[in-house]
């Protein structure tokens, strides 16, 4: 049984399953093994140094995968911004035909890749701002609700009610985002009216993710509860695996009248990279989310995927189906 959605169809792949961008994560073995497995993967731009050094990733995927995949690009406010136009270059001139953007005013990039006949999904943790995406142009929506690992927005609204409120208003296809990892999660992402779903911290407990096993075992063996939302007092919230690093930052913030200078060593990028590379998983604040207490082995996303699509149709066809008198 393949389920077929709005998503597959406007996108050409056989599941109804995303793998969206993730920093330091989304690089060609894992990306080109979610498309070999009929999903649709994301390299995540900003996880190369340079817009040549993307090229060259987008290349490497082509050489592990013949099957569709995109490039994610989060725009995110910085006092020196990446070069984002040279990273759309990049994109559009290696021929990628679906990018996935996430962040700030995203209006100049959407319309620098439909100029260029490359369709756009943009991430969303707000029914609101899904409108504005729509209105912008953009081909769908991946809408991420307060589960999600990462940044959830504001509003701290679950995808139990995110969803079907997207829904009832978003006329272009949608994904959900943000606490899905198994086969329950797909069907009643489908339920509430999404085409489709997107796993970002299931897919690092993967054979192919590129970190380190120890972070592998640590979302086995971490339940639902094992995440901090930080910078929550800076309004910039931010939902992480629970570890001494975030553990201290709640500390900092909890103490009032913290400014980010204050957690900044804490929170750099390069450490959480060091550790998702050493291994040490208290060395910095690493991104996952509620899903954790649903991860139970570290399986190849083929597998995964497989377990899932399978899983899924069972659900459908005997315990749904056998509910209907």
């Amino acid at each position: 049984m393949a389920i077929k959605t709005r998503f597959t169809e406007l996108f050409g792949v056989e599941h109804p399953i995303a793998q969206g961008g993730m920093q330091w994560v989304g690089k060609a073995e894992l990306v080109a093994a979610v498309a070999n497995a009929g999903g649709l993967g994301f390299l995540t731009a900003l996880t190369q140094p340079t817009p040549e050094a993307l090229a060259k990733e987008i290349a490497r995927t082509r050489d592990l995968t013949d099957k569709p995949f995109g490039v994610n690009l989060t725009i995110l406010p910085a006092m020196t911004p990446p070069p984002y136009a040279e990273y759309r270059a990049a994109i559009i001139e290696s021929g990628i035909k679906v990018v996935e953007t996430a962040g700030y005013k995203p209006q100049e990039h959407v319309d620098h890749f439909k100029a260029n006949g490359v369709k756009v999904i943009h991430k969303c943790t707000a029914v609101r701002h899904a409108l504005s995406a729509e209105r912008m142009g953009v081909d769908a929506i991946s809408i991420d609700g307060f589960e999600c690992a990462g940044h959830p927005g504001e509003d701290d609204i679950p995808g139990l009610i995110l969803i079907p409120a997207a829904a009832d208003k978003v006329k272009i296809p949608m994904i959900a985002s943000g606490g899905f990892g198994d086969a329950r999660g797909l069907v009643a992402a489908l339920a509430l009216g999404a085409d489709g779903i997107n796993m970002g911290t299931r897919f690092c407990a993967t054979v192919e993710a590129p970190i380190h096993e120890n972070f592998k075992q640590a979302m086995v063996a971490n339940d639902e509860r094992a995440t901090d939302l930080i910078f929550r007092t800076l309004h910039n919230t931010a939902r992480v695996a629970r570890n001494a690093i975030s553990q201290q930052v709640v500390a900092i913030e909890r103490a009032g009248g913290a400014k980010f200078e204050d957690v900044a060593d804490l929170v750099k990028g390069a450490r959480g990279r060091e550790g998702l590379e050493s291994g040490d998983v208290d060395h910095g604040v690493w991104t996952a989310g509620m899903i954790q207490g649903l991860i139970h082995d570290v399986p190849t996303v083929k597998v995964l995927i497989d377990r899932i699509m399978s899983e899924a149709e069972a659900l459908i066809r005997q315990r749904l189906a056998g509910m209907v008198g």
